[in-house]
């Protein structure tokens, strides 16, 4: 099947032949690869390994040596101290028993791979496209969110390397959500064009990370000008099972060496059904062949392994160096029961694995490699379509179709066992997950007894983590915070004991260095001056009847769109006292007692899943209304709908609507608002003083685990600067007066087309880039969000728009105590844009992050 095998012929031959395709590169290169044509419109050709255990049958040493000496290779390259500290990736379905194997040689580290199997009640840690696959979307499901958190070398394993947009779709999705220094991309073999391999290069640099690649073989792929095309046509002649002449009516090459079990050459059929043992070939299309035909009359024995309870079956969750000791020590005995199972005269025993099930399979073959007398193979079965032709100059020989049966999310299909047909297995032994031990499966077992005289099943437990039965209740004043408990309950756990401040200017360079996330600290709580308090009280006292009007309008439109009863759900914390607003305005309106929650949601890494489970379980979630004080350029707007399609998928709960209702919205970002104006929300000026005395939110491995509520501190010792009751009470009085022009504006608002424009957004862009910064997350419209830089980031510059009032007293004042230039500028669209520091490092003040202004 591969020159090991046939040293005469390269099991990519006959397609290099129709189609010009050439491998250049290591000359082990054709010993590990072999050619096939995709049954696919995204790509011709397939590279066929012939060491990973996918498509062609290999001894499990061969397969899991490779993968080992791959993870000694990163070991070395990494040291003892990074290498302690990584965590290895895998990609479905071709590199999970791979990145098992690398993960193994480098002996310390943990292990995840990517998953197409959504599982309920995990919710998703991110995601990532791989555009050339047949099923393209992957989903990273850890049991432990820290495992991916880390801030040690992630190493990225793939079977192979060929344009490298997978792994750089998977570093910039997970850079963006846990920024790290070093990536190491491994793969059996590295086949990217100059090109693309410049790429890597530039991407390393434009993320500020080292990015290494290890491989086992190196070349490139000459691709001819139309190949596709010519591919295309090729298989639908061959699927329609034309052309054959030449195709080959050669003796299928066994595995290894050994016989083509004794059958007489046949030529190519149109299909591999259960009642032709011995044919080989193409299959014809699936409207037209039978899943399940007649059960042989061979049975399929089950294999009782005695898998260790709670050991999970793969890395689909995380398998960590605990989970690997337990299995080494089960292994053992796990493989004499399969020996003991075997019948005695098998000389050629075939382990079949499962799609993404391929480490527990190979692991129990390599082990049975060990204890019987017969050569044992492995491989699995796969959900990629491959045109199989019988000729030895092809790796794809036969080809076995059943119906998929594990209950995928994308609903049934084909599934697909590739070169066992023919091989001359005396038995083989399909190890399945508890999921896909299904009715369906005897579409499999029905294919395997007609090619082989033994069929064996054994069934490894499907892992799924548990979670706590309940979580905990919200917490609530004044044991946290200093607002009455009836006014809100703070979906967030207690970390008030620990110490999490750090210096503004610390902050700021590590998280613009990409050491570390914002939400991973929290800055220095402002302590105002007695003129910037005496700024804020008259900001009150100024704008009180002006937000009243808003909180109105905007509860009059939720209790008129959303919910009569609606339930209230704060983002913590900016949009906390905007809820406790609004639902004194729904007492004093309409003398309803609304409930009111505040939930954390963090850029870059979604809302909190566990304070959403928590609503589900007690609410209707058609009744959430999502609330926050403004908008600035949309950024969490997009986040949160974001979050909560992740959530729909991790957990199947619907219902939940992503649109935000807020008092302000001078971005244009959503529909639910009580006016575009962009204007002096008092509340932004202040931080936990004016928010019940809590801390902005935060998330971090080490303090929040898969099963806890996101975090934040209760600084009781503020407790004699607290505005937070005196800022409520002081709206809420003007309710009376503000009535009137909030019905006004509620009505006006129900009858206009308030479809989100994102202006803001576009401003924003336009902004980043006259002014040299190239990120947009640096850019901060509207007077709360440029309080919010005043206050918690290093500032570089404020934009002010010309003729701008009282709205921005308290902004000059804090630019004028932090020493920041105010720039005035006609036609801004917002009142006033915070710039933060771009490439921020300590004692700079230039827009590089190092010149000197002067």
């Amino acid at each position: 099947m591969n020159k090991a095998v046939n040293d005469e012929v390269w099991s990519g031959s006959w397609v290099a032949e129709r189609l010009g395709v050439e491998l250049v590169g290591d000359p082990e290169l054709t010993d590990m690869l072999g050619l096939a044509l995709r049954r696919n419109p995204k790509r011709a050709h397939l590279l066929v390994s012939n060491v990973l255990g996918k498509h062609v049958p290999q001894s499990p040493s061969v397969v899991y040596g490779h993968g080992f000496t791959l993870g000694r290779r990163v070991r070395d390259l990494l040291g003892a101290e990074e290498a302690g500290a990584a965590v290895v990736l895998g990609y479905a379905e071709t590199a999970t028993g791979l990145g098992h194997s690398v993960a193994d040689g480098i002996g310390v580290a943990p292990y995840l791979h990517s998953t197409r199997r959504p599982v309920p009640g995990v919710a998703p840690a991110g995601g990532f496209e791989e555009s050339h696959s047949h099923a393209t979307s992957h989903l990273l499901l850890p049991e432990n969110p820290a495992l991916l958190a880390a801030a040690g070398p992630l190493i990225l394993v793939d079977d192979e390397f060929s344009t490298g947009n997978t792994v750089l779709n998977t570093i910039r999705d997970l850079h963006e959500r846990y920024p790290r220094k070093r990536y190491v991309v491994v793969a059996l073999v590295d086949m990217r064009s100059a090109a693309d391999a410049g790429r890597l290069e530039e991407f390393a640099a434009e993320i500020g990370a080292r990015v290494d690649l290890v491989a086992a073989a190196s070349g490139t792929v000459s691709l001819p000008e139309g190949v596709l095309e010519k591919g295309q046509e090729l298989v639908a002649r061959y699927e329609r099972g034309g052309g054959l002449s030449g195709a080959g009516s050669s003796v299928l090459a066994a595995p290894r060496g050994g016989a083509a079990n004794g059958h007489s050459p046949a030529p190519l059929k149109t299909d591999l059904s259960p009642n032709s043992p011995g044919a080989r070939g193409t299959a014809r299309p699936a409207s037209t062949r039978p899943h399940l035909t007649a059960a042989p009359t061979v049975p399929t024995r089950r294999i009782d392994l005695r898998w260790p309870a709670g050991l999970p079956d793969g890395a689909r969750h995380g398998f960590t160096p605990a989970h690997r000791i337990r299995l080494e020590r089960a292994l053992p005995a796990m493989a004499a029961r399969l020996a003991e199972a075997l019948p005695a005269e098998a000389r050629h025993v075939h382990i079949l694995g499962f799609e993404e099930l391929m480490y527990a399979p190979l692991r129990l073959a390599r082990e049975l490699e060990q204890v019987v007398d017969a050569d044992v193979t492995y491989s699995t079965t796969t959900r990629s379509p491959v045109l199989a032709v019988d000729d030895p100059g092809y790796a794809i020989r036969t080809r076995l179709t059943f119906p998929a049966h594990d209950t995928p999310a994308d609903g049934p299909g084909d599934r697909y066992a590739y070169n066992i047909a023919g091989a001359g297995f005396d038995a083989v032994v399909a190890v399945v997950d508890s999921r896909a031990d299904t009715p369906e499966l005897h579409g499999l077992l029905s294919q395997l007894a007609a090619h082989t005289p033994h069929v064996l099943l054994a069934v490894v437990p499907s892992y799924v983590p548990e979670r706590p039965a309940m979580l905990p209740e919200p917490l609530r004043g004044p044991a946290f915070s200093s607002y009455a408990p009836e006014e809100v309950g703070w979906l967030l756990q207690d970390l008030s004991d620990v110490t999490l401040e750090a210096p503004t200017e610390e902050r700021e360079e590590a998280i613009q260095s990409g050491g570390a996330h914002y939400a991973e600290s929290l800055p220095v709580e402002y302590q105002p001056s007695e003129r910037y308090q005496e700024l804020f009280q008259e900001a009150l006292r100024t704008s009180a009847t002006r937000i009243a009007q808003a909180v109105g309008a905007v509860t009059e439109l939720v209790l008129a769109e959303r919910s009569p009863r609606p339930v209230l759900v704060s983002l913590a914390r900016a949009g906390t006292p905007v809820g406790v607003l609004m639902r004194r305005w729904a007492k004093f309106r309409h003398g309803l007692d609304l409930p009111h929650y505040a939930v954390s949601i963090v850029r870059g890494r979604g809302i909190d899943a566990n304070a959403l489970r928590w609503l589900a379980a007690h609410h209707d979630p058609r009744d959430v209304v999502f609330v926050d004080g403004w908008t600035g350029k949309g950024a969490i707007t997009r986040e949160l709908a974001d979050a909560v399609k992740e959530f729909e998928k991790s957990d199947g709960v619907t219902g939940f609507d992503p649109e935000i209702a807020v008092l302000a919205d001078p971005g244009s970002c959503v529909r639910t608002y009580g006016t575009r104006e962009d204007f002096l929300i008092p509340s932004a000026c202040l931080n936990s003083t004016v928010s019940g005395l809590i801390s902005r939110t935060v998330l971090r491995a080490d303090l929040v685990g898969p099963h806890d509520f996101h975090g934040a501190k209760f600084y009781r010792e503020l407790a004699g600067a607290d505005v937070s009751e005196d800022f409520l009470d002081a709206v809420e009085a003007r309710f009376p007066e503000a009535a009137l022009e909030a019905l006004a504006r509620a009505k006006r608002l129900l009858d206009t087309d308030r479809t989100p424009t994102w202006e803001g957004w576009a401003a924003v862009e336009r902004i980043s880039e006259e002014y040299g910064i190239h990120d947009v997350n640096l850019v901060k419209p509207g007077v709360g969000e440029t309080t919010r830089v005043l206050l918690r980031r290093v500032p570089w510059k404020i934009l002010a728009r010309a003729g701008a009032g009282v709205d921005l007293d308290h902004v000059r004042l804090l630019a004028e105590q932090r020493g920041v230039p105010v720039e005035e500028v006609d036609e801004l669209p917002y009142t006033c844009v915070g710039l933060i520091h771009p490439k921020y490092t300590r004692g700079a003040t230039g827009a590089d992050g190092k010149a000197v202004a002067v």
